[in-house]
């Protein structure tokens, strides 16, 4: 009866073992002497090293949104971490202060190179990261960081933005963009309009860059985010999730990724 019970037990632990949760931990790291706050998410059933993903937040900062992308990323086998561009793991209540932290990172483009470096220099060093093979998403505020790092020229193999922000003060210059570039966006988006979805388009043209637009008809800013529809009533806000884009975007991302991180 004892061996019985032992081999069950037993039994039980291997399965555990076999079908491991995704793991997420706090990290915290420095940039110019600022503290950021980050989380890193992985599945330790996963072998060896992988690829790996950094997930850029929204204009609200680093939240609750911007780990659980991180930890879906993870359930597909990647290392993610979300970053932390605002520092102390800022998160804004209001509008104007998302603002606020936003414009103050964007018009600092030295501080938000750096700071979106040091999370870079984070994932690389994780034991589980092959860290010649990265990429990054971002989600308004952080789908525009991530283009920007992009025409920076950071060793990225892909970047993908969800409903960011396309204009830019400083164009992609033909051959330093190193990764592919995918945008999703919506066609009602008032804060991104069809003009600047087309004047990207051609920037990328110009540059020379692999690059893919996705438009969604009917679609408005902050698509990808269940909460946007109680922000938009709360704030006023043109914001509104949409299922469809949602699912959509993610299917289109897993498939941009296994591509340019194989």
């Amino acid at each position: 009866m004892q061996k019985l019970l032992l081999s069950l037990v037993l039994c039980c632990l291997s399965v555990t073992a076999a079908f491991a949760a995704v793991q997420g931990r706090e990290v915290s790291y420095r940039a110019g002497g600022t503290t950021l706050k980050g989380w890193i998410a992985y599945d330790d059933a996963i072998k060896g090293k992988r690829p790996a993903v950094l997930v850029v937040h929204e204009w609200w900062g680093h939240n609750a949104y911007a780990r659980k992308r991180a930890n879906m990323l993870a359930e597909l086998g990647y290392v993610a971490l979300a970053v932390d561009m605002y520092g102390d793991g800022r998160q804004a209540q209001h509008p104007d202060d998302a603002g606020k932290f936003a414009t103050e990172v964007s018009q600092n483009k030295p501080m938000a190179k750096a700071r979106f470096e040091a999370a870079m220099n984070v994932l690389r060093r994780q034991r589980r990261v092959d860290a010649h093979r990265l990429a990054a998403i971002g989600y308004c505020f952080g789908g525009s960081v991530a283009l920007n790092m992009a025409r920076a020229g950071e060793n990225l193999k892909g970047v993908a933005s969800f409903h960011g922000g396309l204009a830019t003060d400083v164009p992609a210059q033909a051959g330093k963009v190193k990764a592919k570039v995918l945008s999703f966006t919506g066609a009602d988006d008032k804060m991104i309009p069809a003009a600047q979805v087309a004047a990207f388009e051609q920037e990328m043209r110009n540059a020379g860059v692999n690059y893919r637009v996705v438009v969604y008809p009917g679609t408005m800013h902050s698509f990808t985010n269940p909460e946007a529809d109680e922000y938009g009533r709360k704030f006023n806000l043109p914001l509104a999730y949409n299922a469809e884009a949602d699912r959509d975007s993610w299917a289109q991302l897993q498939t941009f990724l296994a591509d340019v991180l194989k």
